[in-house]
């Protein structure tokens, strides 16, 4: 069995062509801003990337890129502007922050409405509580969105998520829970790791360590989801041993090339959403 390669980049450029359409019948572009603090070149190179895909489909993107000795006062000060300016529709603060600034409270001084990246707690509640109304995350969006496009319906599978981070486990958890799905959040203290992975009909990997997930991980016939980016050598590589994984698995996802351009792709369909919600006249 060589499984079937779950094409990201190929699914991302569709779904922006669709968006891209939704986007040009509108009344004006939806804006997106994004905060950069610091230059950290990951961050720079990554929020390049937003505005270049943001403004291919037509939507505008501005960075605030700030000094990385910026103030708390001063970025809640921006954070605080940007809520209460009605040509912005979506608020992301990049991450990481230098270390004297509280992560936490930037992301909760977004106004939930348009929390975009579905970090804040209001958002997080709205997912676990399984109501639609949650802005979720870009990551585990862009995960089910795969899913269903390779697997259809996706009821009763068991989905195993290894890592458990705020931004991809806990939420993608949730959002797999919400479709059914029998979910198993394992870690790096979970006993008995690799049986548990070997278990699962769905097994998504995002603990960030390089090709750990084995060939004899993966149960036959299974779904593998990798999220993870990492280097070895200087080449980009997942959480999953990719030559070993794709000849037992039934579907998966390469890095680079898998999830990675969903995300984007997922985060300016939050965008969207949340332009449509903020014009009440533009719902149907």
């Amino acid at each position: 069995m060589t499984a079937n390669i779950i094409d990201g980049k190929l699914m991302a450029q569709e779904l922006r062509e669709q968006l891209a359409q939704k986007v040009a019948h509108l009344p004006t572009a939806p804006h997106l801003a994004v905060i950069l603090v610091g230059n950290d070149e990951a961050s720079i190179i990554y929020d390049r990337n937003k505005k270049k895909a943001a403004e291919a489909i037509g939507m505008k993107c501005t960075i605030h890129h700030l000094d990385e000795n910026t103030t708390q006062e001063e970025l809640l000060r921006l954070i605080q502007q940007l809520n209460a300016d009605s040509s912005v529709n979506g608020i992301i603060v990049q991450m990481p922050l230098p270390r004297h600034l509280n992560s936490e409270l930037m992301i909760e001084s977004i106004n939930h409405a348009k929390d975009v990246d579905g970090f804040g707690i209001y958002n997080i509640g709205l997912l676990h509580s399984n109501d639609s109304s949650a802005m979720v995350a870009a990551t585990p969006q862009a995960v089910l969105y795969m899913l269903q496009q390779s697997l259809g319906d996706i009821t009763g599978k068991h989905a195993v998520i290894i890592g458990r981070s705020n931004i991809v486990g806990r939420p993608l958890a949730s959002l797999l829970l919400n479709h059914h799905c029998t979910v198993t959040i394992a870690h790096s203290k979970t006993v008995n790791l690799s049986k548990i992975a070997a278990s699962a009909d769905i097994l998504v990997s995002a603990c960030g360590v390089a090709k750990m997930v084995k060939g004899e991980w993966v149960k036959p016939g299974a779904t593998v989801i990798d999220v993870g980016i990492n280097r070895i050598d200087g080449k980009l590589c997942g959480d999953v041993d990719f030559d070993e994984a794709k000849e037992v698995a039934a579907y998966i996802t390469p890095v680079p090339g898998g999830v990675g351009p969903m995300t984007v792709t997922m985060l300016l369909n939050n965008t969207l959403r949340a332009y449509i919600e903020q014009n009440s006249s533009l719902k149907k």
